[in-house]
């Protein structure tokens, strides 16, 4: 039966695409309405999105808004190339799982400064505000010759709302109520001048949540749901975030930005050992950037990042663990004579960690064979060469790891242009990726002898820039090497895998008339390769197939819109014995222009109230609506 509504769905998808191609073949629509589009997350330099030979997406602040989406998984989800396993809801830990690899392969940077836990490896994207977010890149391929360690799936930079474009001071607010219980507001001014730009803002969001883990009668620990028992309650998420972001350009043309953003959250979940945690997350930038002579820029960046968590079981403390993460860079472009464009950097990063995980508030990452502190320091080196039709990308990087010694890294881009619209490209890339501490020396589960993983990636792809709308066809293939896994057999993660990934992405986007249309599609096969039972298995949590349709309508100050997500059934477990049903999910939308700077917004989730999860035994929301009024003068 699920086979069968996927392939309804997915042919549904592919007849909306072609009769969009025929519309447009057969009409002169209008074109679709451009920004700059300017990124700078694929090249670590400013760089237009077209000219880019890296598989990008950009996702504004527009976008943000007329989707009504309200986290940044359900803006992820979207992309191609990406699947995420949440663990029961708002607030609950989710995995991102780019083009098929590991939750802890893609590096989340926000505003430029790393954001992810140096213990578990993944970035906390739940606790992320979406509402402060002004644009969110995601880089699709190996990144390490760029950015080090972690970048093997590839990059999700996320941009906090920064002021610019809003002349004089102008103040903003939203409210916002729904189903189980959920409430959300924000408060906040943003304001330039012919110098200066700035942005300040207060969010908070409350929800009774649901019933995060469901348990299996007689199923052992950790399968007997997941938690480890049953606790059939609402699991609640409180959240209160502050953004701040600055910018000033002085006489002498120096240019001087500052970011911070502190969410602290309290999220409650199911679980025999502890069941609920009080998390911060914290991210501070400021760089200076100045032209010494016409054909040299530089850039000086510092950046710090928190995660701390401290848990509890029933009101009772039992562990915390705190992270902190250092990190200076100094890059340089020099625009050459032709205009192709050298960059020269170094990186400095210093990273910690402090965990108590037994109660008793001492260091847990402290003794023999143990360390909880390490340095990496890095150079990188890139080359964007134009001439004409052709276009050549180069990037190599060297990173001395305190703890596993140097690796070096490198990646190579061809693009040729063809019949106006068109770019072909073809790439190679390599990445690595440092055990996380967690995997190296958490208590009665690391493993200190962990080597880095190691990976190498091709692609080619095709994309198309037309009057009425863009497309994109990539292909790709990754294998890893060492890849960290957890063995049942010395009860602790070890290198014993091999990876091979295969995929396919295809995206769309277009303008009909009053019509807003993007449609996606990924093909993945994530393949275990490890001799003994598991070879030839698929990893876990990645369907095979996904597709997203989003459609949306302007009626002069009305506008509606529908969203279909479809993903194909997947396994829970290295061993393909726990499945994951594919599942369908419609959303609709609508909103109203109430007067000039007001908006009245309403969503309805989940309409056929599908019942579905993304890790086992870890429920999703139901049926659910949700009602936004929004004041944001233009």
């Amino acid at each position: 039966m699920h086979s069968v509504r996927l392939m309804r769905h997915l042919a549904a998808c592919a007849l909306a695409v072609s009769f969009m191609s025929a519309a447009q073949a057969a009409t002169d629509a209008p074109s679709l309405d451009r920004l700059d589009d300017i990124q700078v997350t694929a090249t670590r330099t400013p760089q237009r999105t077209s000219d880019t030979l890296a598989a990008t997406t950009v996702v504004t602040r527009d976008d943000i808004e007329r989707l009504q989406v309200r986290s940044v998984r359900d803006v992820l989800r979207r992309t191609p190339g990406v699947s995420i396993a949440n663990n029961g809801g708002p607030g609950k830990s989710s995995s991102i799982f780019l083009r098929g690899t590991e939750s802890d392969h893609t590096l989340v940077l926000v505003d430029g400064v790393e954001y992810r836990s140096a213990t578990a490896g993944q970035a906390a994207i739940e606790d992320l505000p979406v509402e402060q977010i002004e644009r969110i890149e995601i880089v699709r391929g190996p990144r390490s010759s760029l950015y080090g360690s972690d970048a093997i799936g590839g990059v999700i930079q996320i941009f906090t709302r920064d002021g610019r474009g809003v002349r004089g001071s102008r103040p903003y607010f939203q409210i916002g109520a729904g189903s189980d219980g959920t409430y959300e507001g924000q408060v906040g001014v943003a304001g330039s001048d012919d110098n200066s730009h700035y942005n300040l803002s207060v969010t908070g969001r409350r929800t009774d949540g649901f019933d995060s883990c469901r348990a299996e009668a007689g199923a052992p620990f950790p399968a007997g749901g997941g938690c480890g028992n049953d606790e059939p309650d609402d699991d609640g998420y409180d959240r209160v975030s502050m953004a701040f972001n600055y910018g000033h350009i002085f006489d002498n043309g120096i240019e001087w930005d500052l970011n911070f953003l502190r969410a602290e959250a309290d999220v409650a979940f199911d679980g025999d050992f502890q069941n609920s945690s009080d998390n911060v997350q914290q991210v501070i930038g400021t760089s200076l950037t100045w032209r010494p002579v016409e054909p040299w820029r530089t850039k000086l960046s510092y950046g710090n990042s928190r995660d701390d968590s401290e848990n509890f079981l029933d009101g009772r403390y039992v562990t915390a663990f705190e992270t902190q993460r250092h990190q200076l860079t100094w890059q340089n472009d020099f625009t050459l004579p032709n205009d192709d464009l050298f960059t020269l950097g170094l990186d400095y990063e210093h990273e910690s960690v402090d965990g108590d995980n037994d109660g008793d508030r001492r260091n847990d990452f402290t003794g023999d064979a143990r360390a909880d502190s390490r340095d990496n320091k890095g150079v990188f080196v890139q080359y964007l060469g134009d001439w004409g039709r052709h276009h050549l990308q180069l990037a190599g990087r060297g990173d001395d790891n305190e703890q596993f010694g140097d690796h070096a890294t490198g990646s190579a881009s061809y693009g040729i242009d063809f019949l106006d619209a068109y770019t072909a490209s073809v790439s190679y890339g390599t990445a690595f990726k440092a055990p996380t501490f967690n995997e190296l020396y958490f208590p009665n589960f690391g493993n200190p002898e962990l080597d880095p993983e190691e990976s190498d990636t091709v692609e080619i792809g095709l994309d198309a820039d037309h009057g009425w709308g863009t497309w994109s066809l990539h292909a790709y293939e990754t294998d890893i090497d060492d890849l960290i896994a957890y063995d049942a057999a010395i009860f602790a993660p070890a290198n014993i895998q091999q990876t091979r990934i295969r995929g396919v992405e295809a995206s769309v986007g277009t303008a009909i008339a009053a019509w807003q249309i993007n449609a996606q599609f990924t093909w993945l096969d994530a393949e275990n390769r490890t001799e003994g039972a598991n070879d030839g298995n698929e990893l876990p949590r990645r369907p095979s197939h996904t597709a997203q349709l989003d459609v949306d309508r302007a009626f002069g100050r009305y506008s509606a819109g529908a969203s279909l997500t479809v993903a194909d059934s997947s396994y829970d477990d290295l061993g393909n014995e726990n499945e994951l049903d594919s599942y369908e999910i419609v959303d609709l939308r609508a909103a109203v222009d109430l007067a000039p700077s007001w908006q009245l917004q309403a969503t309805l989730n989940n309409v056929f109230d599908e019942e579905y999860e993304t890790a086992r035994f870890y429920n999703q929301a139901d049926r659910n609506v949700f009602f936004t009024l929004r004041y944001q003068p233009q």
